[in-house]
């Protein structure tokens, strides 16, 4: 009985190490009236939980990032006062 209570153990810690927060590549920006300490507080949201920022941009107020799901969601509500565009980063193909 010793071996199946040992798989089952091992099997729990598996799926805890994989339920880690999946990350995606975005891009955020701003209206340009946005306070650069705005800004500055979701790219360091980003940092603090795991992601990394890729580009920042000068044309327009925001920046391209890899973040977690968890923080994309605080950067989301933090940004709403903002009018904050959150879009996953993609290929744009032409016809």
């Amino acid at each position: 009985m010793r071996p199946f209570t040992f798989l089952i153990a091992t099997l729990s810690l598996f799926a805890g190490v994989i339920a880690v927060d999946i990350q995606k590549s975005v891009i955020i920006s701003y209206p340009d009236t946005t306070p650069d300490s705005v800004v500055e507080q979701a790219k360091k949201a980003i940092i603090e939980g795991g992601g990394i920022i890729t580009h920042e941009y000068h044309l327009i107020k925001g920046f391209a990032a890899k973040v977690g799901e968890k923080a994309l969601d605080t950067i989301a509500a933090w940004g709403k006062e903002y009018n904050a565009l959150i879009e996953e980063d993609q290929i744009v193909k032409g016809l």
